[in-house]
């Protein structure tokens, strides 16, 4: 997980050498430049996170593969709510099989994907890439391509595709006031309600992000295949899990209750 971390740089007045001491120079900032150190201000004992989904969909070519190109594939990453990253993630960068022309592709605008064909399964290394006033850290997540079905699922199929997806939270620590503001009501990114002492700047005075072109993953053409790891499934997992233990338990009370209820087997009386 990324972690913001904010750096102190020290300094003082320098002498020419001469024994005189120096003038120091005072510097007329801009509007602009005290705007900049307000949004750069961190927000202290505050987290955000980002929910992503990153995973491979492959698919079988059927009569049209080949010795070397059985499969085409798409490796990504999207938010987990199909919204756009691209108010968080500047760049992506996907670390191919050497094998490939340019194994490094960058992925400079979302949707942060891209799609090949093969014959083989490798790992795929991801780097994320954040805006300047997000994290100055990358993000390294690892994904092993998979094209070939378990055996439980049956034989390949044109139609239906390899589908393997993994679930993860960004989250970054102090960020921000520019980045909260900028993202407080963005539906990918789960921001914290502030009290009512701290003071954030209106979205709109800090950054046109919202005017980016939309990069999200609603209506991709894989959408039908992604998995769902929204928020409400989760509860329902959970509560489906809770319903099997409360079960469990009561099973055991019973078993427990039978066995207090079975007569006491007499101890045998030793002579002295």
């Amino acid at each position: 997980m990324p972690n913001t971390a904010g750096r102190k740089h020290g300094g003082g007045d320098q002498s020419d050498g001469s024994g005189s001491k120096s003038q120091r120079i005072k510097s007329n900032k801009s509007p602009e430049d005290n705007e900049k150190k307000i949004v750069n201000k961190k927000l202290k004992d505050v987290e955000i996170s980002v929910p992503i989904v990153y995973g491979t969909i492959s698919f079988w070519l059927g009569k049209k593969a080949s010795e070397y190109h059985s499969h085409k594939w798409t490796v990504y990453v999207r938010s987990a709510t199909n919204e756009d990253l691209g108010a968080v993630v500047k760049r992506a960068v996907f670390q191919l099989h050497p094998s490939f022309n340019n194994p490094t592709r960058v992925v400079e605008s979302p949707p942060f994907e891209l799609s090949e064909s093969g014959w083989g399964e490798f790992e795929i290394a991801i780097s994320l890439f954040f805006h300047g006033d997000v994290c100055d850290k990358q993000l390294d997540l690892y994904h092993h391509l998979k094209l070939y079905p378990e055996e439980e699922s049956g034989p390949q199929s044109t139609k239906k595709p390899v589908v393997v997806e993994s679930y993860d939270e960004i989250v970054f620590s102090e960020p921000s006031e520019g980045f909260f503001a900028r993202v407080q009501n963005h539906p990918a990114v789960n921001v914290p309600r502030l009290p009512s002492s701290f003071n954030i700047p209106p979205p709109g005075l800090i950054d046109n992000m919202n005017e980016r072109r939309r990069g999200d993953t609603k209506d991709h053409p894989l959408s039908q295949w992604f998995m769902n790891f929204s928020e409400a499934d989760e509860l329902l997992k959970l509560a489906a899990a809770r319903q099997q233990v409360q079960a469990h338990i009561v099973k055991l009370r019973r078993q427990l209750t039978l066995m207090d209820g079975q007569p006491q087997q007499p101890k045998p009386i030793t002579g002295q």
